[in-house]
C-alpha cells in the first residue's frame, strides 16, 4: 500500500460517499486510477466493503453496555456460538490482559439489558463478569 492508498482510503473514511470522479479530482489523478486502486484494495481485503454508520439521532432510545468476561479457556468455542444467538450481542473481542472477552451489546432499555446480563452470567464456562453502561460518546473515530 502506498502514499495514494492510503489517501483514498483516509479520504473514503471522512466521505464513503465519495464518487470516482470526487476522489480523482481531489487526489489530482485519472479516474481510471482511482477505480483500478479500489478494485485491488477490495481484492486483496484493504477495503472490506462499505457500510452506512448511523448517528446517535438514528436511534436516541438504544442502551448500549460493554461487558467484560472472565472465562474458562476450553470453553471459548461453545460460548462464542450462544453469543451469536444473542441479537443484542453486536460484537464480540478477545483480549489480552485480565478479561477474557469484551462484548458490545444494545438493547432498548434496562429490562432488556438486566435479562442479557442474566444470560450471559448464567453460561457454561463464565467466571465472572462486568458491565459497563455506555452513557456518551465523546470521540468516536471507529470506521
Amino acid at each position: 500500500m502506498d502514499e495514494l492508498d492510503r489517501n483514498i482510503i483516509a479520504l473514503l473514511r471522512a466521505d464513503a460517499r465519495l464518487s470516482l470522479a470526487m476522489l480523482a479530482r481531489r487526489l489530482k489523478v485519472a479516474r481510471s486510477t482511482i477505480q483500478a486502486r479500489l478494485e485491488r484494495l477490495e481484492v486483496n481485503g484493504t477495503i472490506a466493503g462499505y457500510t452506512l454508520k448511523l448517528g446517535q439521532g438514528a436511534d436516541p432510545n438504544r442502551l448500549r453496555a460493554t461487558v467484560l468476561l472472565t472465562i474458562e479457556p476450553r470453553t471459548q468455542a461453545a460460548l462464542l456460538t450462544r453469543l451469536k444467538s444473542i441479537s443484542e450481542v453486536e460484537r464480540v473481542y478477545t483480549t489480552s490482559g485480565r478479561v477474557d472477552l469484551l462484548l458490545q451489546i444494545a438493547c432498548p432499555n434496562t429490562q432488556v439489558l438486566d435479562q442479557v446480563l442474566d444470560q450471559i452470567g448464567a453460561m457454561t464456562g463464565v467466571h465472572s463478569s462486568e458491565s459497563l453502561i455506555h452513557l456518551s460518546t465523546k470521540i468516536d473515530r471507529a470506521v
